[in-house]
């Protein structure tokens, strides 16, 4: 039974960044596109962006953290990342991972959910 496990959150001041991590066990993330979503409090859960696996692999980002978030992954090591910079106090939230199987779309792993805080 695979599982994801996230870390990295925590309380930074606006501008500054974080990066989040999502490392993958008892699976292999080569065969998941990975969507980071985040749940603010009294808010629904909103994909912020996601990047598929394979040779062509591909972002896609909201358009309120293009140019200020960044995913990337490494299949090597069963990790992908969110790297987060010049953060805003609307960015406060609950940040999740989420694995999809390229094959199977039923076949779907989230992690427990990091909190990262704006505020100064």
């Amino acid at each position: 039974q695979g599982q994801l496990v996230e870390s990295g959150g925590g309380l930074v001041q606006p501008g500054g960044s974080l990066r989040l991590s999502c490392e993958a066990f008892g699976m292999f993330l080569s065969l998941y596109h990975i969507d980071w979503y985040r749940q603010a409090p009294g808010k629904e859960r909103e994909l912020v962006g996601g990047i598929t696996t394979g040779a062509r692999s591909s972002t896609n980002y909201i358009d309120s953290v293009k140019g200020r978030f960044t995913i990337s992954r490494d299949n090597g090591k069963n990790t992908a990342w969110l790297q987060m910079n010049e953060l805003k106090p609307e960015d406060t939230a609950v940040y999740y991972c989420h694995a999809r199987n390229q094959f199977n779309d039923d076949w779907t792993y989230w992690g427990q959910g990091t909190q990262v805080t704006v505020s100064s």
